[in-house]
């Protein structure tokens, strides 16, 4: 399943730059509205505003786990989370809840 997303998103990575994505929340989202590189704390509405950046070509995977220090391995279980929970799948404090 993880190659399955990984190749997805490898796919991804050539579309053009776009300016702005629709954010989770559903308004414009710009790079200089995603987290800071130095974001220590993910919360929920942060996971989903890098996820939706990179699903919309705001940002590539590469730059995305460069940018905030992810692993692969790590941004694709937070977008499989969304895919299979929702935003509520992104919650640290339900992961085992999920997973079962």
């Amino acid at each position: 399943m993880v190659v399955e997303y990984a190749s997805k998103i490898m796919t991804e990575t050539h579309r053009p730059r776009v300016k702005y994505v629709i954010g989770p929340d559903g308004s414009p989202l710009t790079i200089a509205d995603l987290p800071p590189p130095s974001t220590k704390r993910w919360v929920i509405r942060r996971k989903a505003e890098v996820v939706a950046a990179v699903r919309g070509g705001l940002l590539s995977l590469d730059e995305a786990c460069s940018r905030y220090t992810l692993t692969v391995d790590e941004f694709l279980s937070w977008q499989m989370s969304i895919d299979q929970h929702g935003l509520a799948g992104l919650r640290t404090t339900r992961l085992q809840q999920y997973r079962m």
